[in-house]
This record gives C-alpha cells, structure tokens and sequence, in this order.
C-alpha cells in the first residue's frame, strides 16, 4: 500500500513551533532535510547525526524521510522483512480476541475522512502485525495500548517495515510493559516523581500529600503518548525524539508536561481525585518543541543512573531501570531496559537505605529549576549528551560504527 494514501506528507505534516518568517522557516527546513540526506549517505550512515536531527527543532519533518531514518535508529535492516507466518494466527492466538476489540476502538487513531474501506484495510493489517509480532516472540504479552504504538508506524511506514520496527521495538525499549504482570511498568513509573522533585520540590510535595500516585501517566508511558494526543503531527514528532533518545525518554517527558502545568496542579484541591482528573487530561495545544528540549535537559542533569535509588525508594519499587544499553545488553537475551541496576542497587542498598523515604533528602536548590529550564537542547551540548546516552544503548554491531 503506497504511504502517501495512508498519512501524506503535506506541508504541514512535520511543521516546527515558533513564529519565524516563511523564508526563514523555509531555509531552515531545506537546510535540515540536505543535513538529514547527507547523513543517510554517508558510508557509513551517519547515525549519530540522524539522532540529533531527530532530536532537533521540528524532528524528522516529513513521513518521506521517517521511512528513512526510523529504521537506521533502530538498526533495522529494511532489505530483511520477518517471515510470513503460515499459521492461522487469528484462530490460534490466545490474544486475538483482545486485539480485535481494542483495534475496533482506534477509529480516531486514524486520519480524519480517510475512506472507510482504507481505514477498515489498515486495521487488519494492525492486527495482522500485533499477532506475529507475538507468535514470533513468544516472551511477550499483549498490553492494551500496544496497538496504539504499532499503529504510528503501519501509518507511517505501511505493513512490511512497521512490522520489522515495531519487533524490534517490542524486545527493547517496550520490553518491560510486555511483561506478564505490571510490575515493571510501574517502577519505570516511579522515576516520575524523583523527577519532578529535583526541579520542583513544592509541586512534587503537593502531589505526595494529594497521595495522586503516577497512574495518571500509565497511558502516556505505554503508549508513547499515541492514544492521549489528537493530532498526529504531535504524535510523530515525539516518536522522533524517543526513537533517538535512551527508552526512559518517555517518562522525561511526561514529567516536564506535569512541571509546564505547575500552577494549574497547585490551584487544584489538594485531594487524588481532583489532580489525578487534572493530569490525566493532557492539553492539545502543549507547546511540543519546548517540552522536547526540557525533556532533554532534565535527562542530561538528572540521569536514570542517578535517579534509580529514588526510584527504588518509591512505594511498590524494589528495582531500578538500566542507564545505559550496555548494562541493558547484558541483562538477558530478552533485552529487557530494566534488569542489570535493578540487581546492581539490591547489592549496593543497605537495608536501612532501600526503605529510606525520599522526602527526607535534602532539598534541590531552587536555581537548578531556573538553570534546567533555561538549557535548550537544539544542537548543544545537551543534544549530543543525549545522543550520546542513546547510542550507548544502541546493539553492539551500531557502537562499531561508533568508536
């Protein structure tokens, strides 16, 4: 199926933030994309670059250009496609019926007035993908909210390519929601408050004595964002960051959105239910380039391997994620992002420490909330920081390009 008939790559499809002049917006563009080719022809690619161009203002701009670059920040060979089962998945798949009800709820997932017939075409093609993935990985589970993931990329990059994506995808950086039970999940959950506590310790205590938890961001986190936000635009571009990012990205980012959102936390009642009603509804109009470069500045100075002992201080967490891929590539050949510190800190934690409440700790210096805040992470420092952390966590055969 052509692409352009399911997404289409208007001019507006990958549009940047800001009020720049037309010309201006458009030489920066045209200047981008050449970046962004010449990278994809350097021998080797140049991946590295693509990270930061991804990263950047206005990510990968176009559908066109992400059929090009995803795959090279996965390290996905397109000229390799997964087998075709030929088994009758939808009669032996436990997860079938499931599948099947949550693809018939996506209707919004996809593009307003495509035609029904197209529309009806793509979601047995996202049942098609969802079905072998599993039968080919037998490790992992089905979570509902894994459809929306998988239907970004059938969108964008059609069956074939999205299917080889999202396998990768799903034995790295989604490992740990594909788990049998939840418990991964929310640990990775749990690094949103130590978050939000080293810029704003006011709003992080308000929150803690709302008692609102974190399960407001459950959807934000195992989704990508895909079943929160309307417009797709907003939801590839964020694809574009965290493809190119370390795999706890996401929860960087869920964290800035609650911190953009300070006051209208600190004006609600102090109670669950009034914040958690709050937060769970995220605005449409976020202004995306900016929470993107905060995201990217809180990992650069806060960092999951200096957050993971908070982590693990938080209710229900016994464990901390991997900070870095190498750590991740050795946990298990199931690849999952959250084994090896997890272990590492159950050594290191005296028993007096692993119960240690985090609001007991010092406070942060209310300047590092005005010094994080004020960082950009267009192509500075912080970018290649962050560049550098993903491709730490990049497969062994990617770091060789790499020295």
């Amino acid at each position: 199926m052509a692409l352009r008939s399911a997404r289409g790559d208007g001019p507006t499809s990958g549009r940047w933030d800001g009020g720049a002049e037309k010309g201006d917006f458009n030489a920066k563009r045209k200047k981008k994309v050449a970046e962004i080719y010449q990278a994809l022809n350097s021998e080797p690619t140049d991946v590295a670059a693509l990270r930061r161009m991804a990263i950047s203002e206005g990510g990968l701009l176009t559908d066109e250009i992400r059929r090009k670059v995803w795959p090279k920040l996965l390290n996905v060979n397109t000229n390799d496609p997964p087998p075709i089962s030929g088994k009758n998945l939808r009669q032996m798949s436990k997860d079938y019926q499931q599948v099947l009800l949550d693809v018939r709820r996506s209707l919004r997932r996809f593009p307003p007035g495509m035609p029904e017939e197209q529309r009806e075409g793509l979601q047995e093609e996202l049942i098609d993908i969802i079905l072998l993935i599993l039968e080919r990985n037998p490790q992992l589970h089905y979570y509902q909210g894994y459809h929306d993931i998988v239907v970004t990329f059938l969108l964008v990059l059609g069956e074939r390519l999205a299917t080889s994506l999202v396998e990768k995808l799903s034995t790295h950086h989604l490992r740990d929601f594909m788990d049998p039970t939840m418990d991964n999940t929310k640990h990775i959950l749990n690094y949103l408050m130590p978050i939000i506590d080293q810029v704003n310790p006011e709003l992080h205590d308000f929150m803690q004595s709302a008692e609102v938890g974190t399960i407001f961001a459950l959807s934000w986190l195992i989704t990508w964002f895909g079943h929160v936000l309307s417009d797709f635009r907003h939801v590839v571009r964020l694809y574009d960051f965290f493809l190119a990012c370390h795999p706890l990205m996401p929860i960087y980012f869920a964290a800035v959105i609650v911190l953009y959102r300070e006051q209208e936390v600190l004006d609600c009642d102090c109670d669950m239910a009034s914040v958690h009603h709050l937060l769970s509804q995220i605005p449409q109009d976020l202004p995306y380039e900016t929470l993107i470069s905060r995201a990217g500045d809180l990992f650069v100075q806060f960092p999951p391997s200096e957050l993971a002992r908070e982590a693990a201080a938080q209710p229900q967490a016994e464990k901390t994620a991997a900070s870095t891929f190498k750590d991740f590539e050795l946990a298990s050949a199931q690849q999952r992002p959250d084994m090896v510190l997890r272990q590492r800190f159950r050594g290191l934690l005296r028993p007096d420490e692993r119960t240690k409440d985090v609001l007991t700790k010092p406070r942060t210096n209310r300047f590092v909330k005005l010094a994080v805040m004020g960082l950009t992470v267009a192509l500075g420092a912080a970018a290649l920081a962050v560049v550098k952390s993903a491709l730490e966590w990049a497969p062994k055969f990617q770091l060789q390009l790499f020295p």
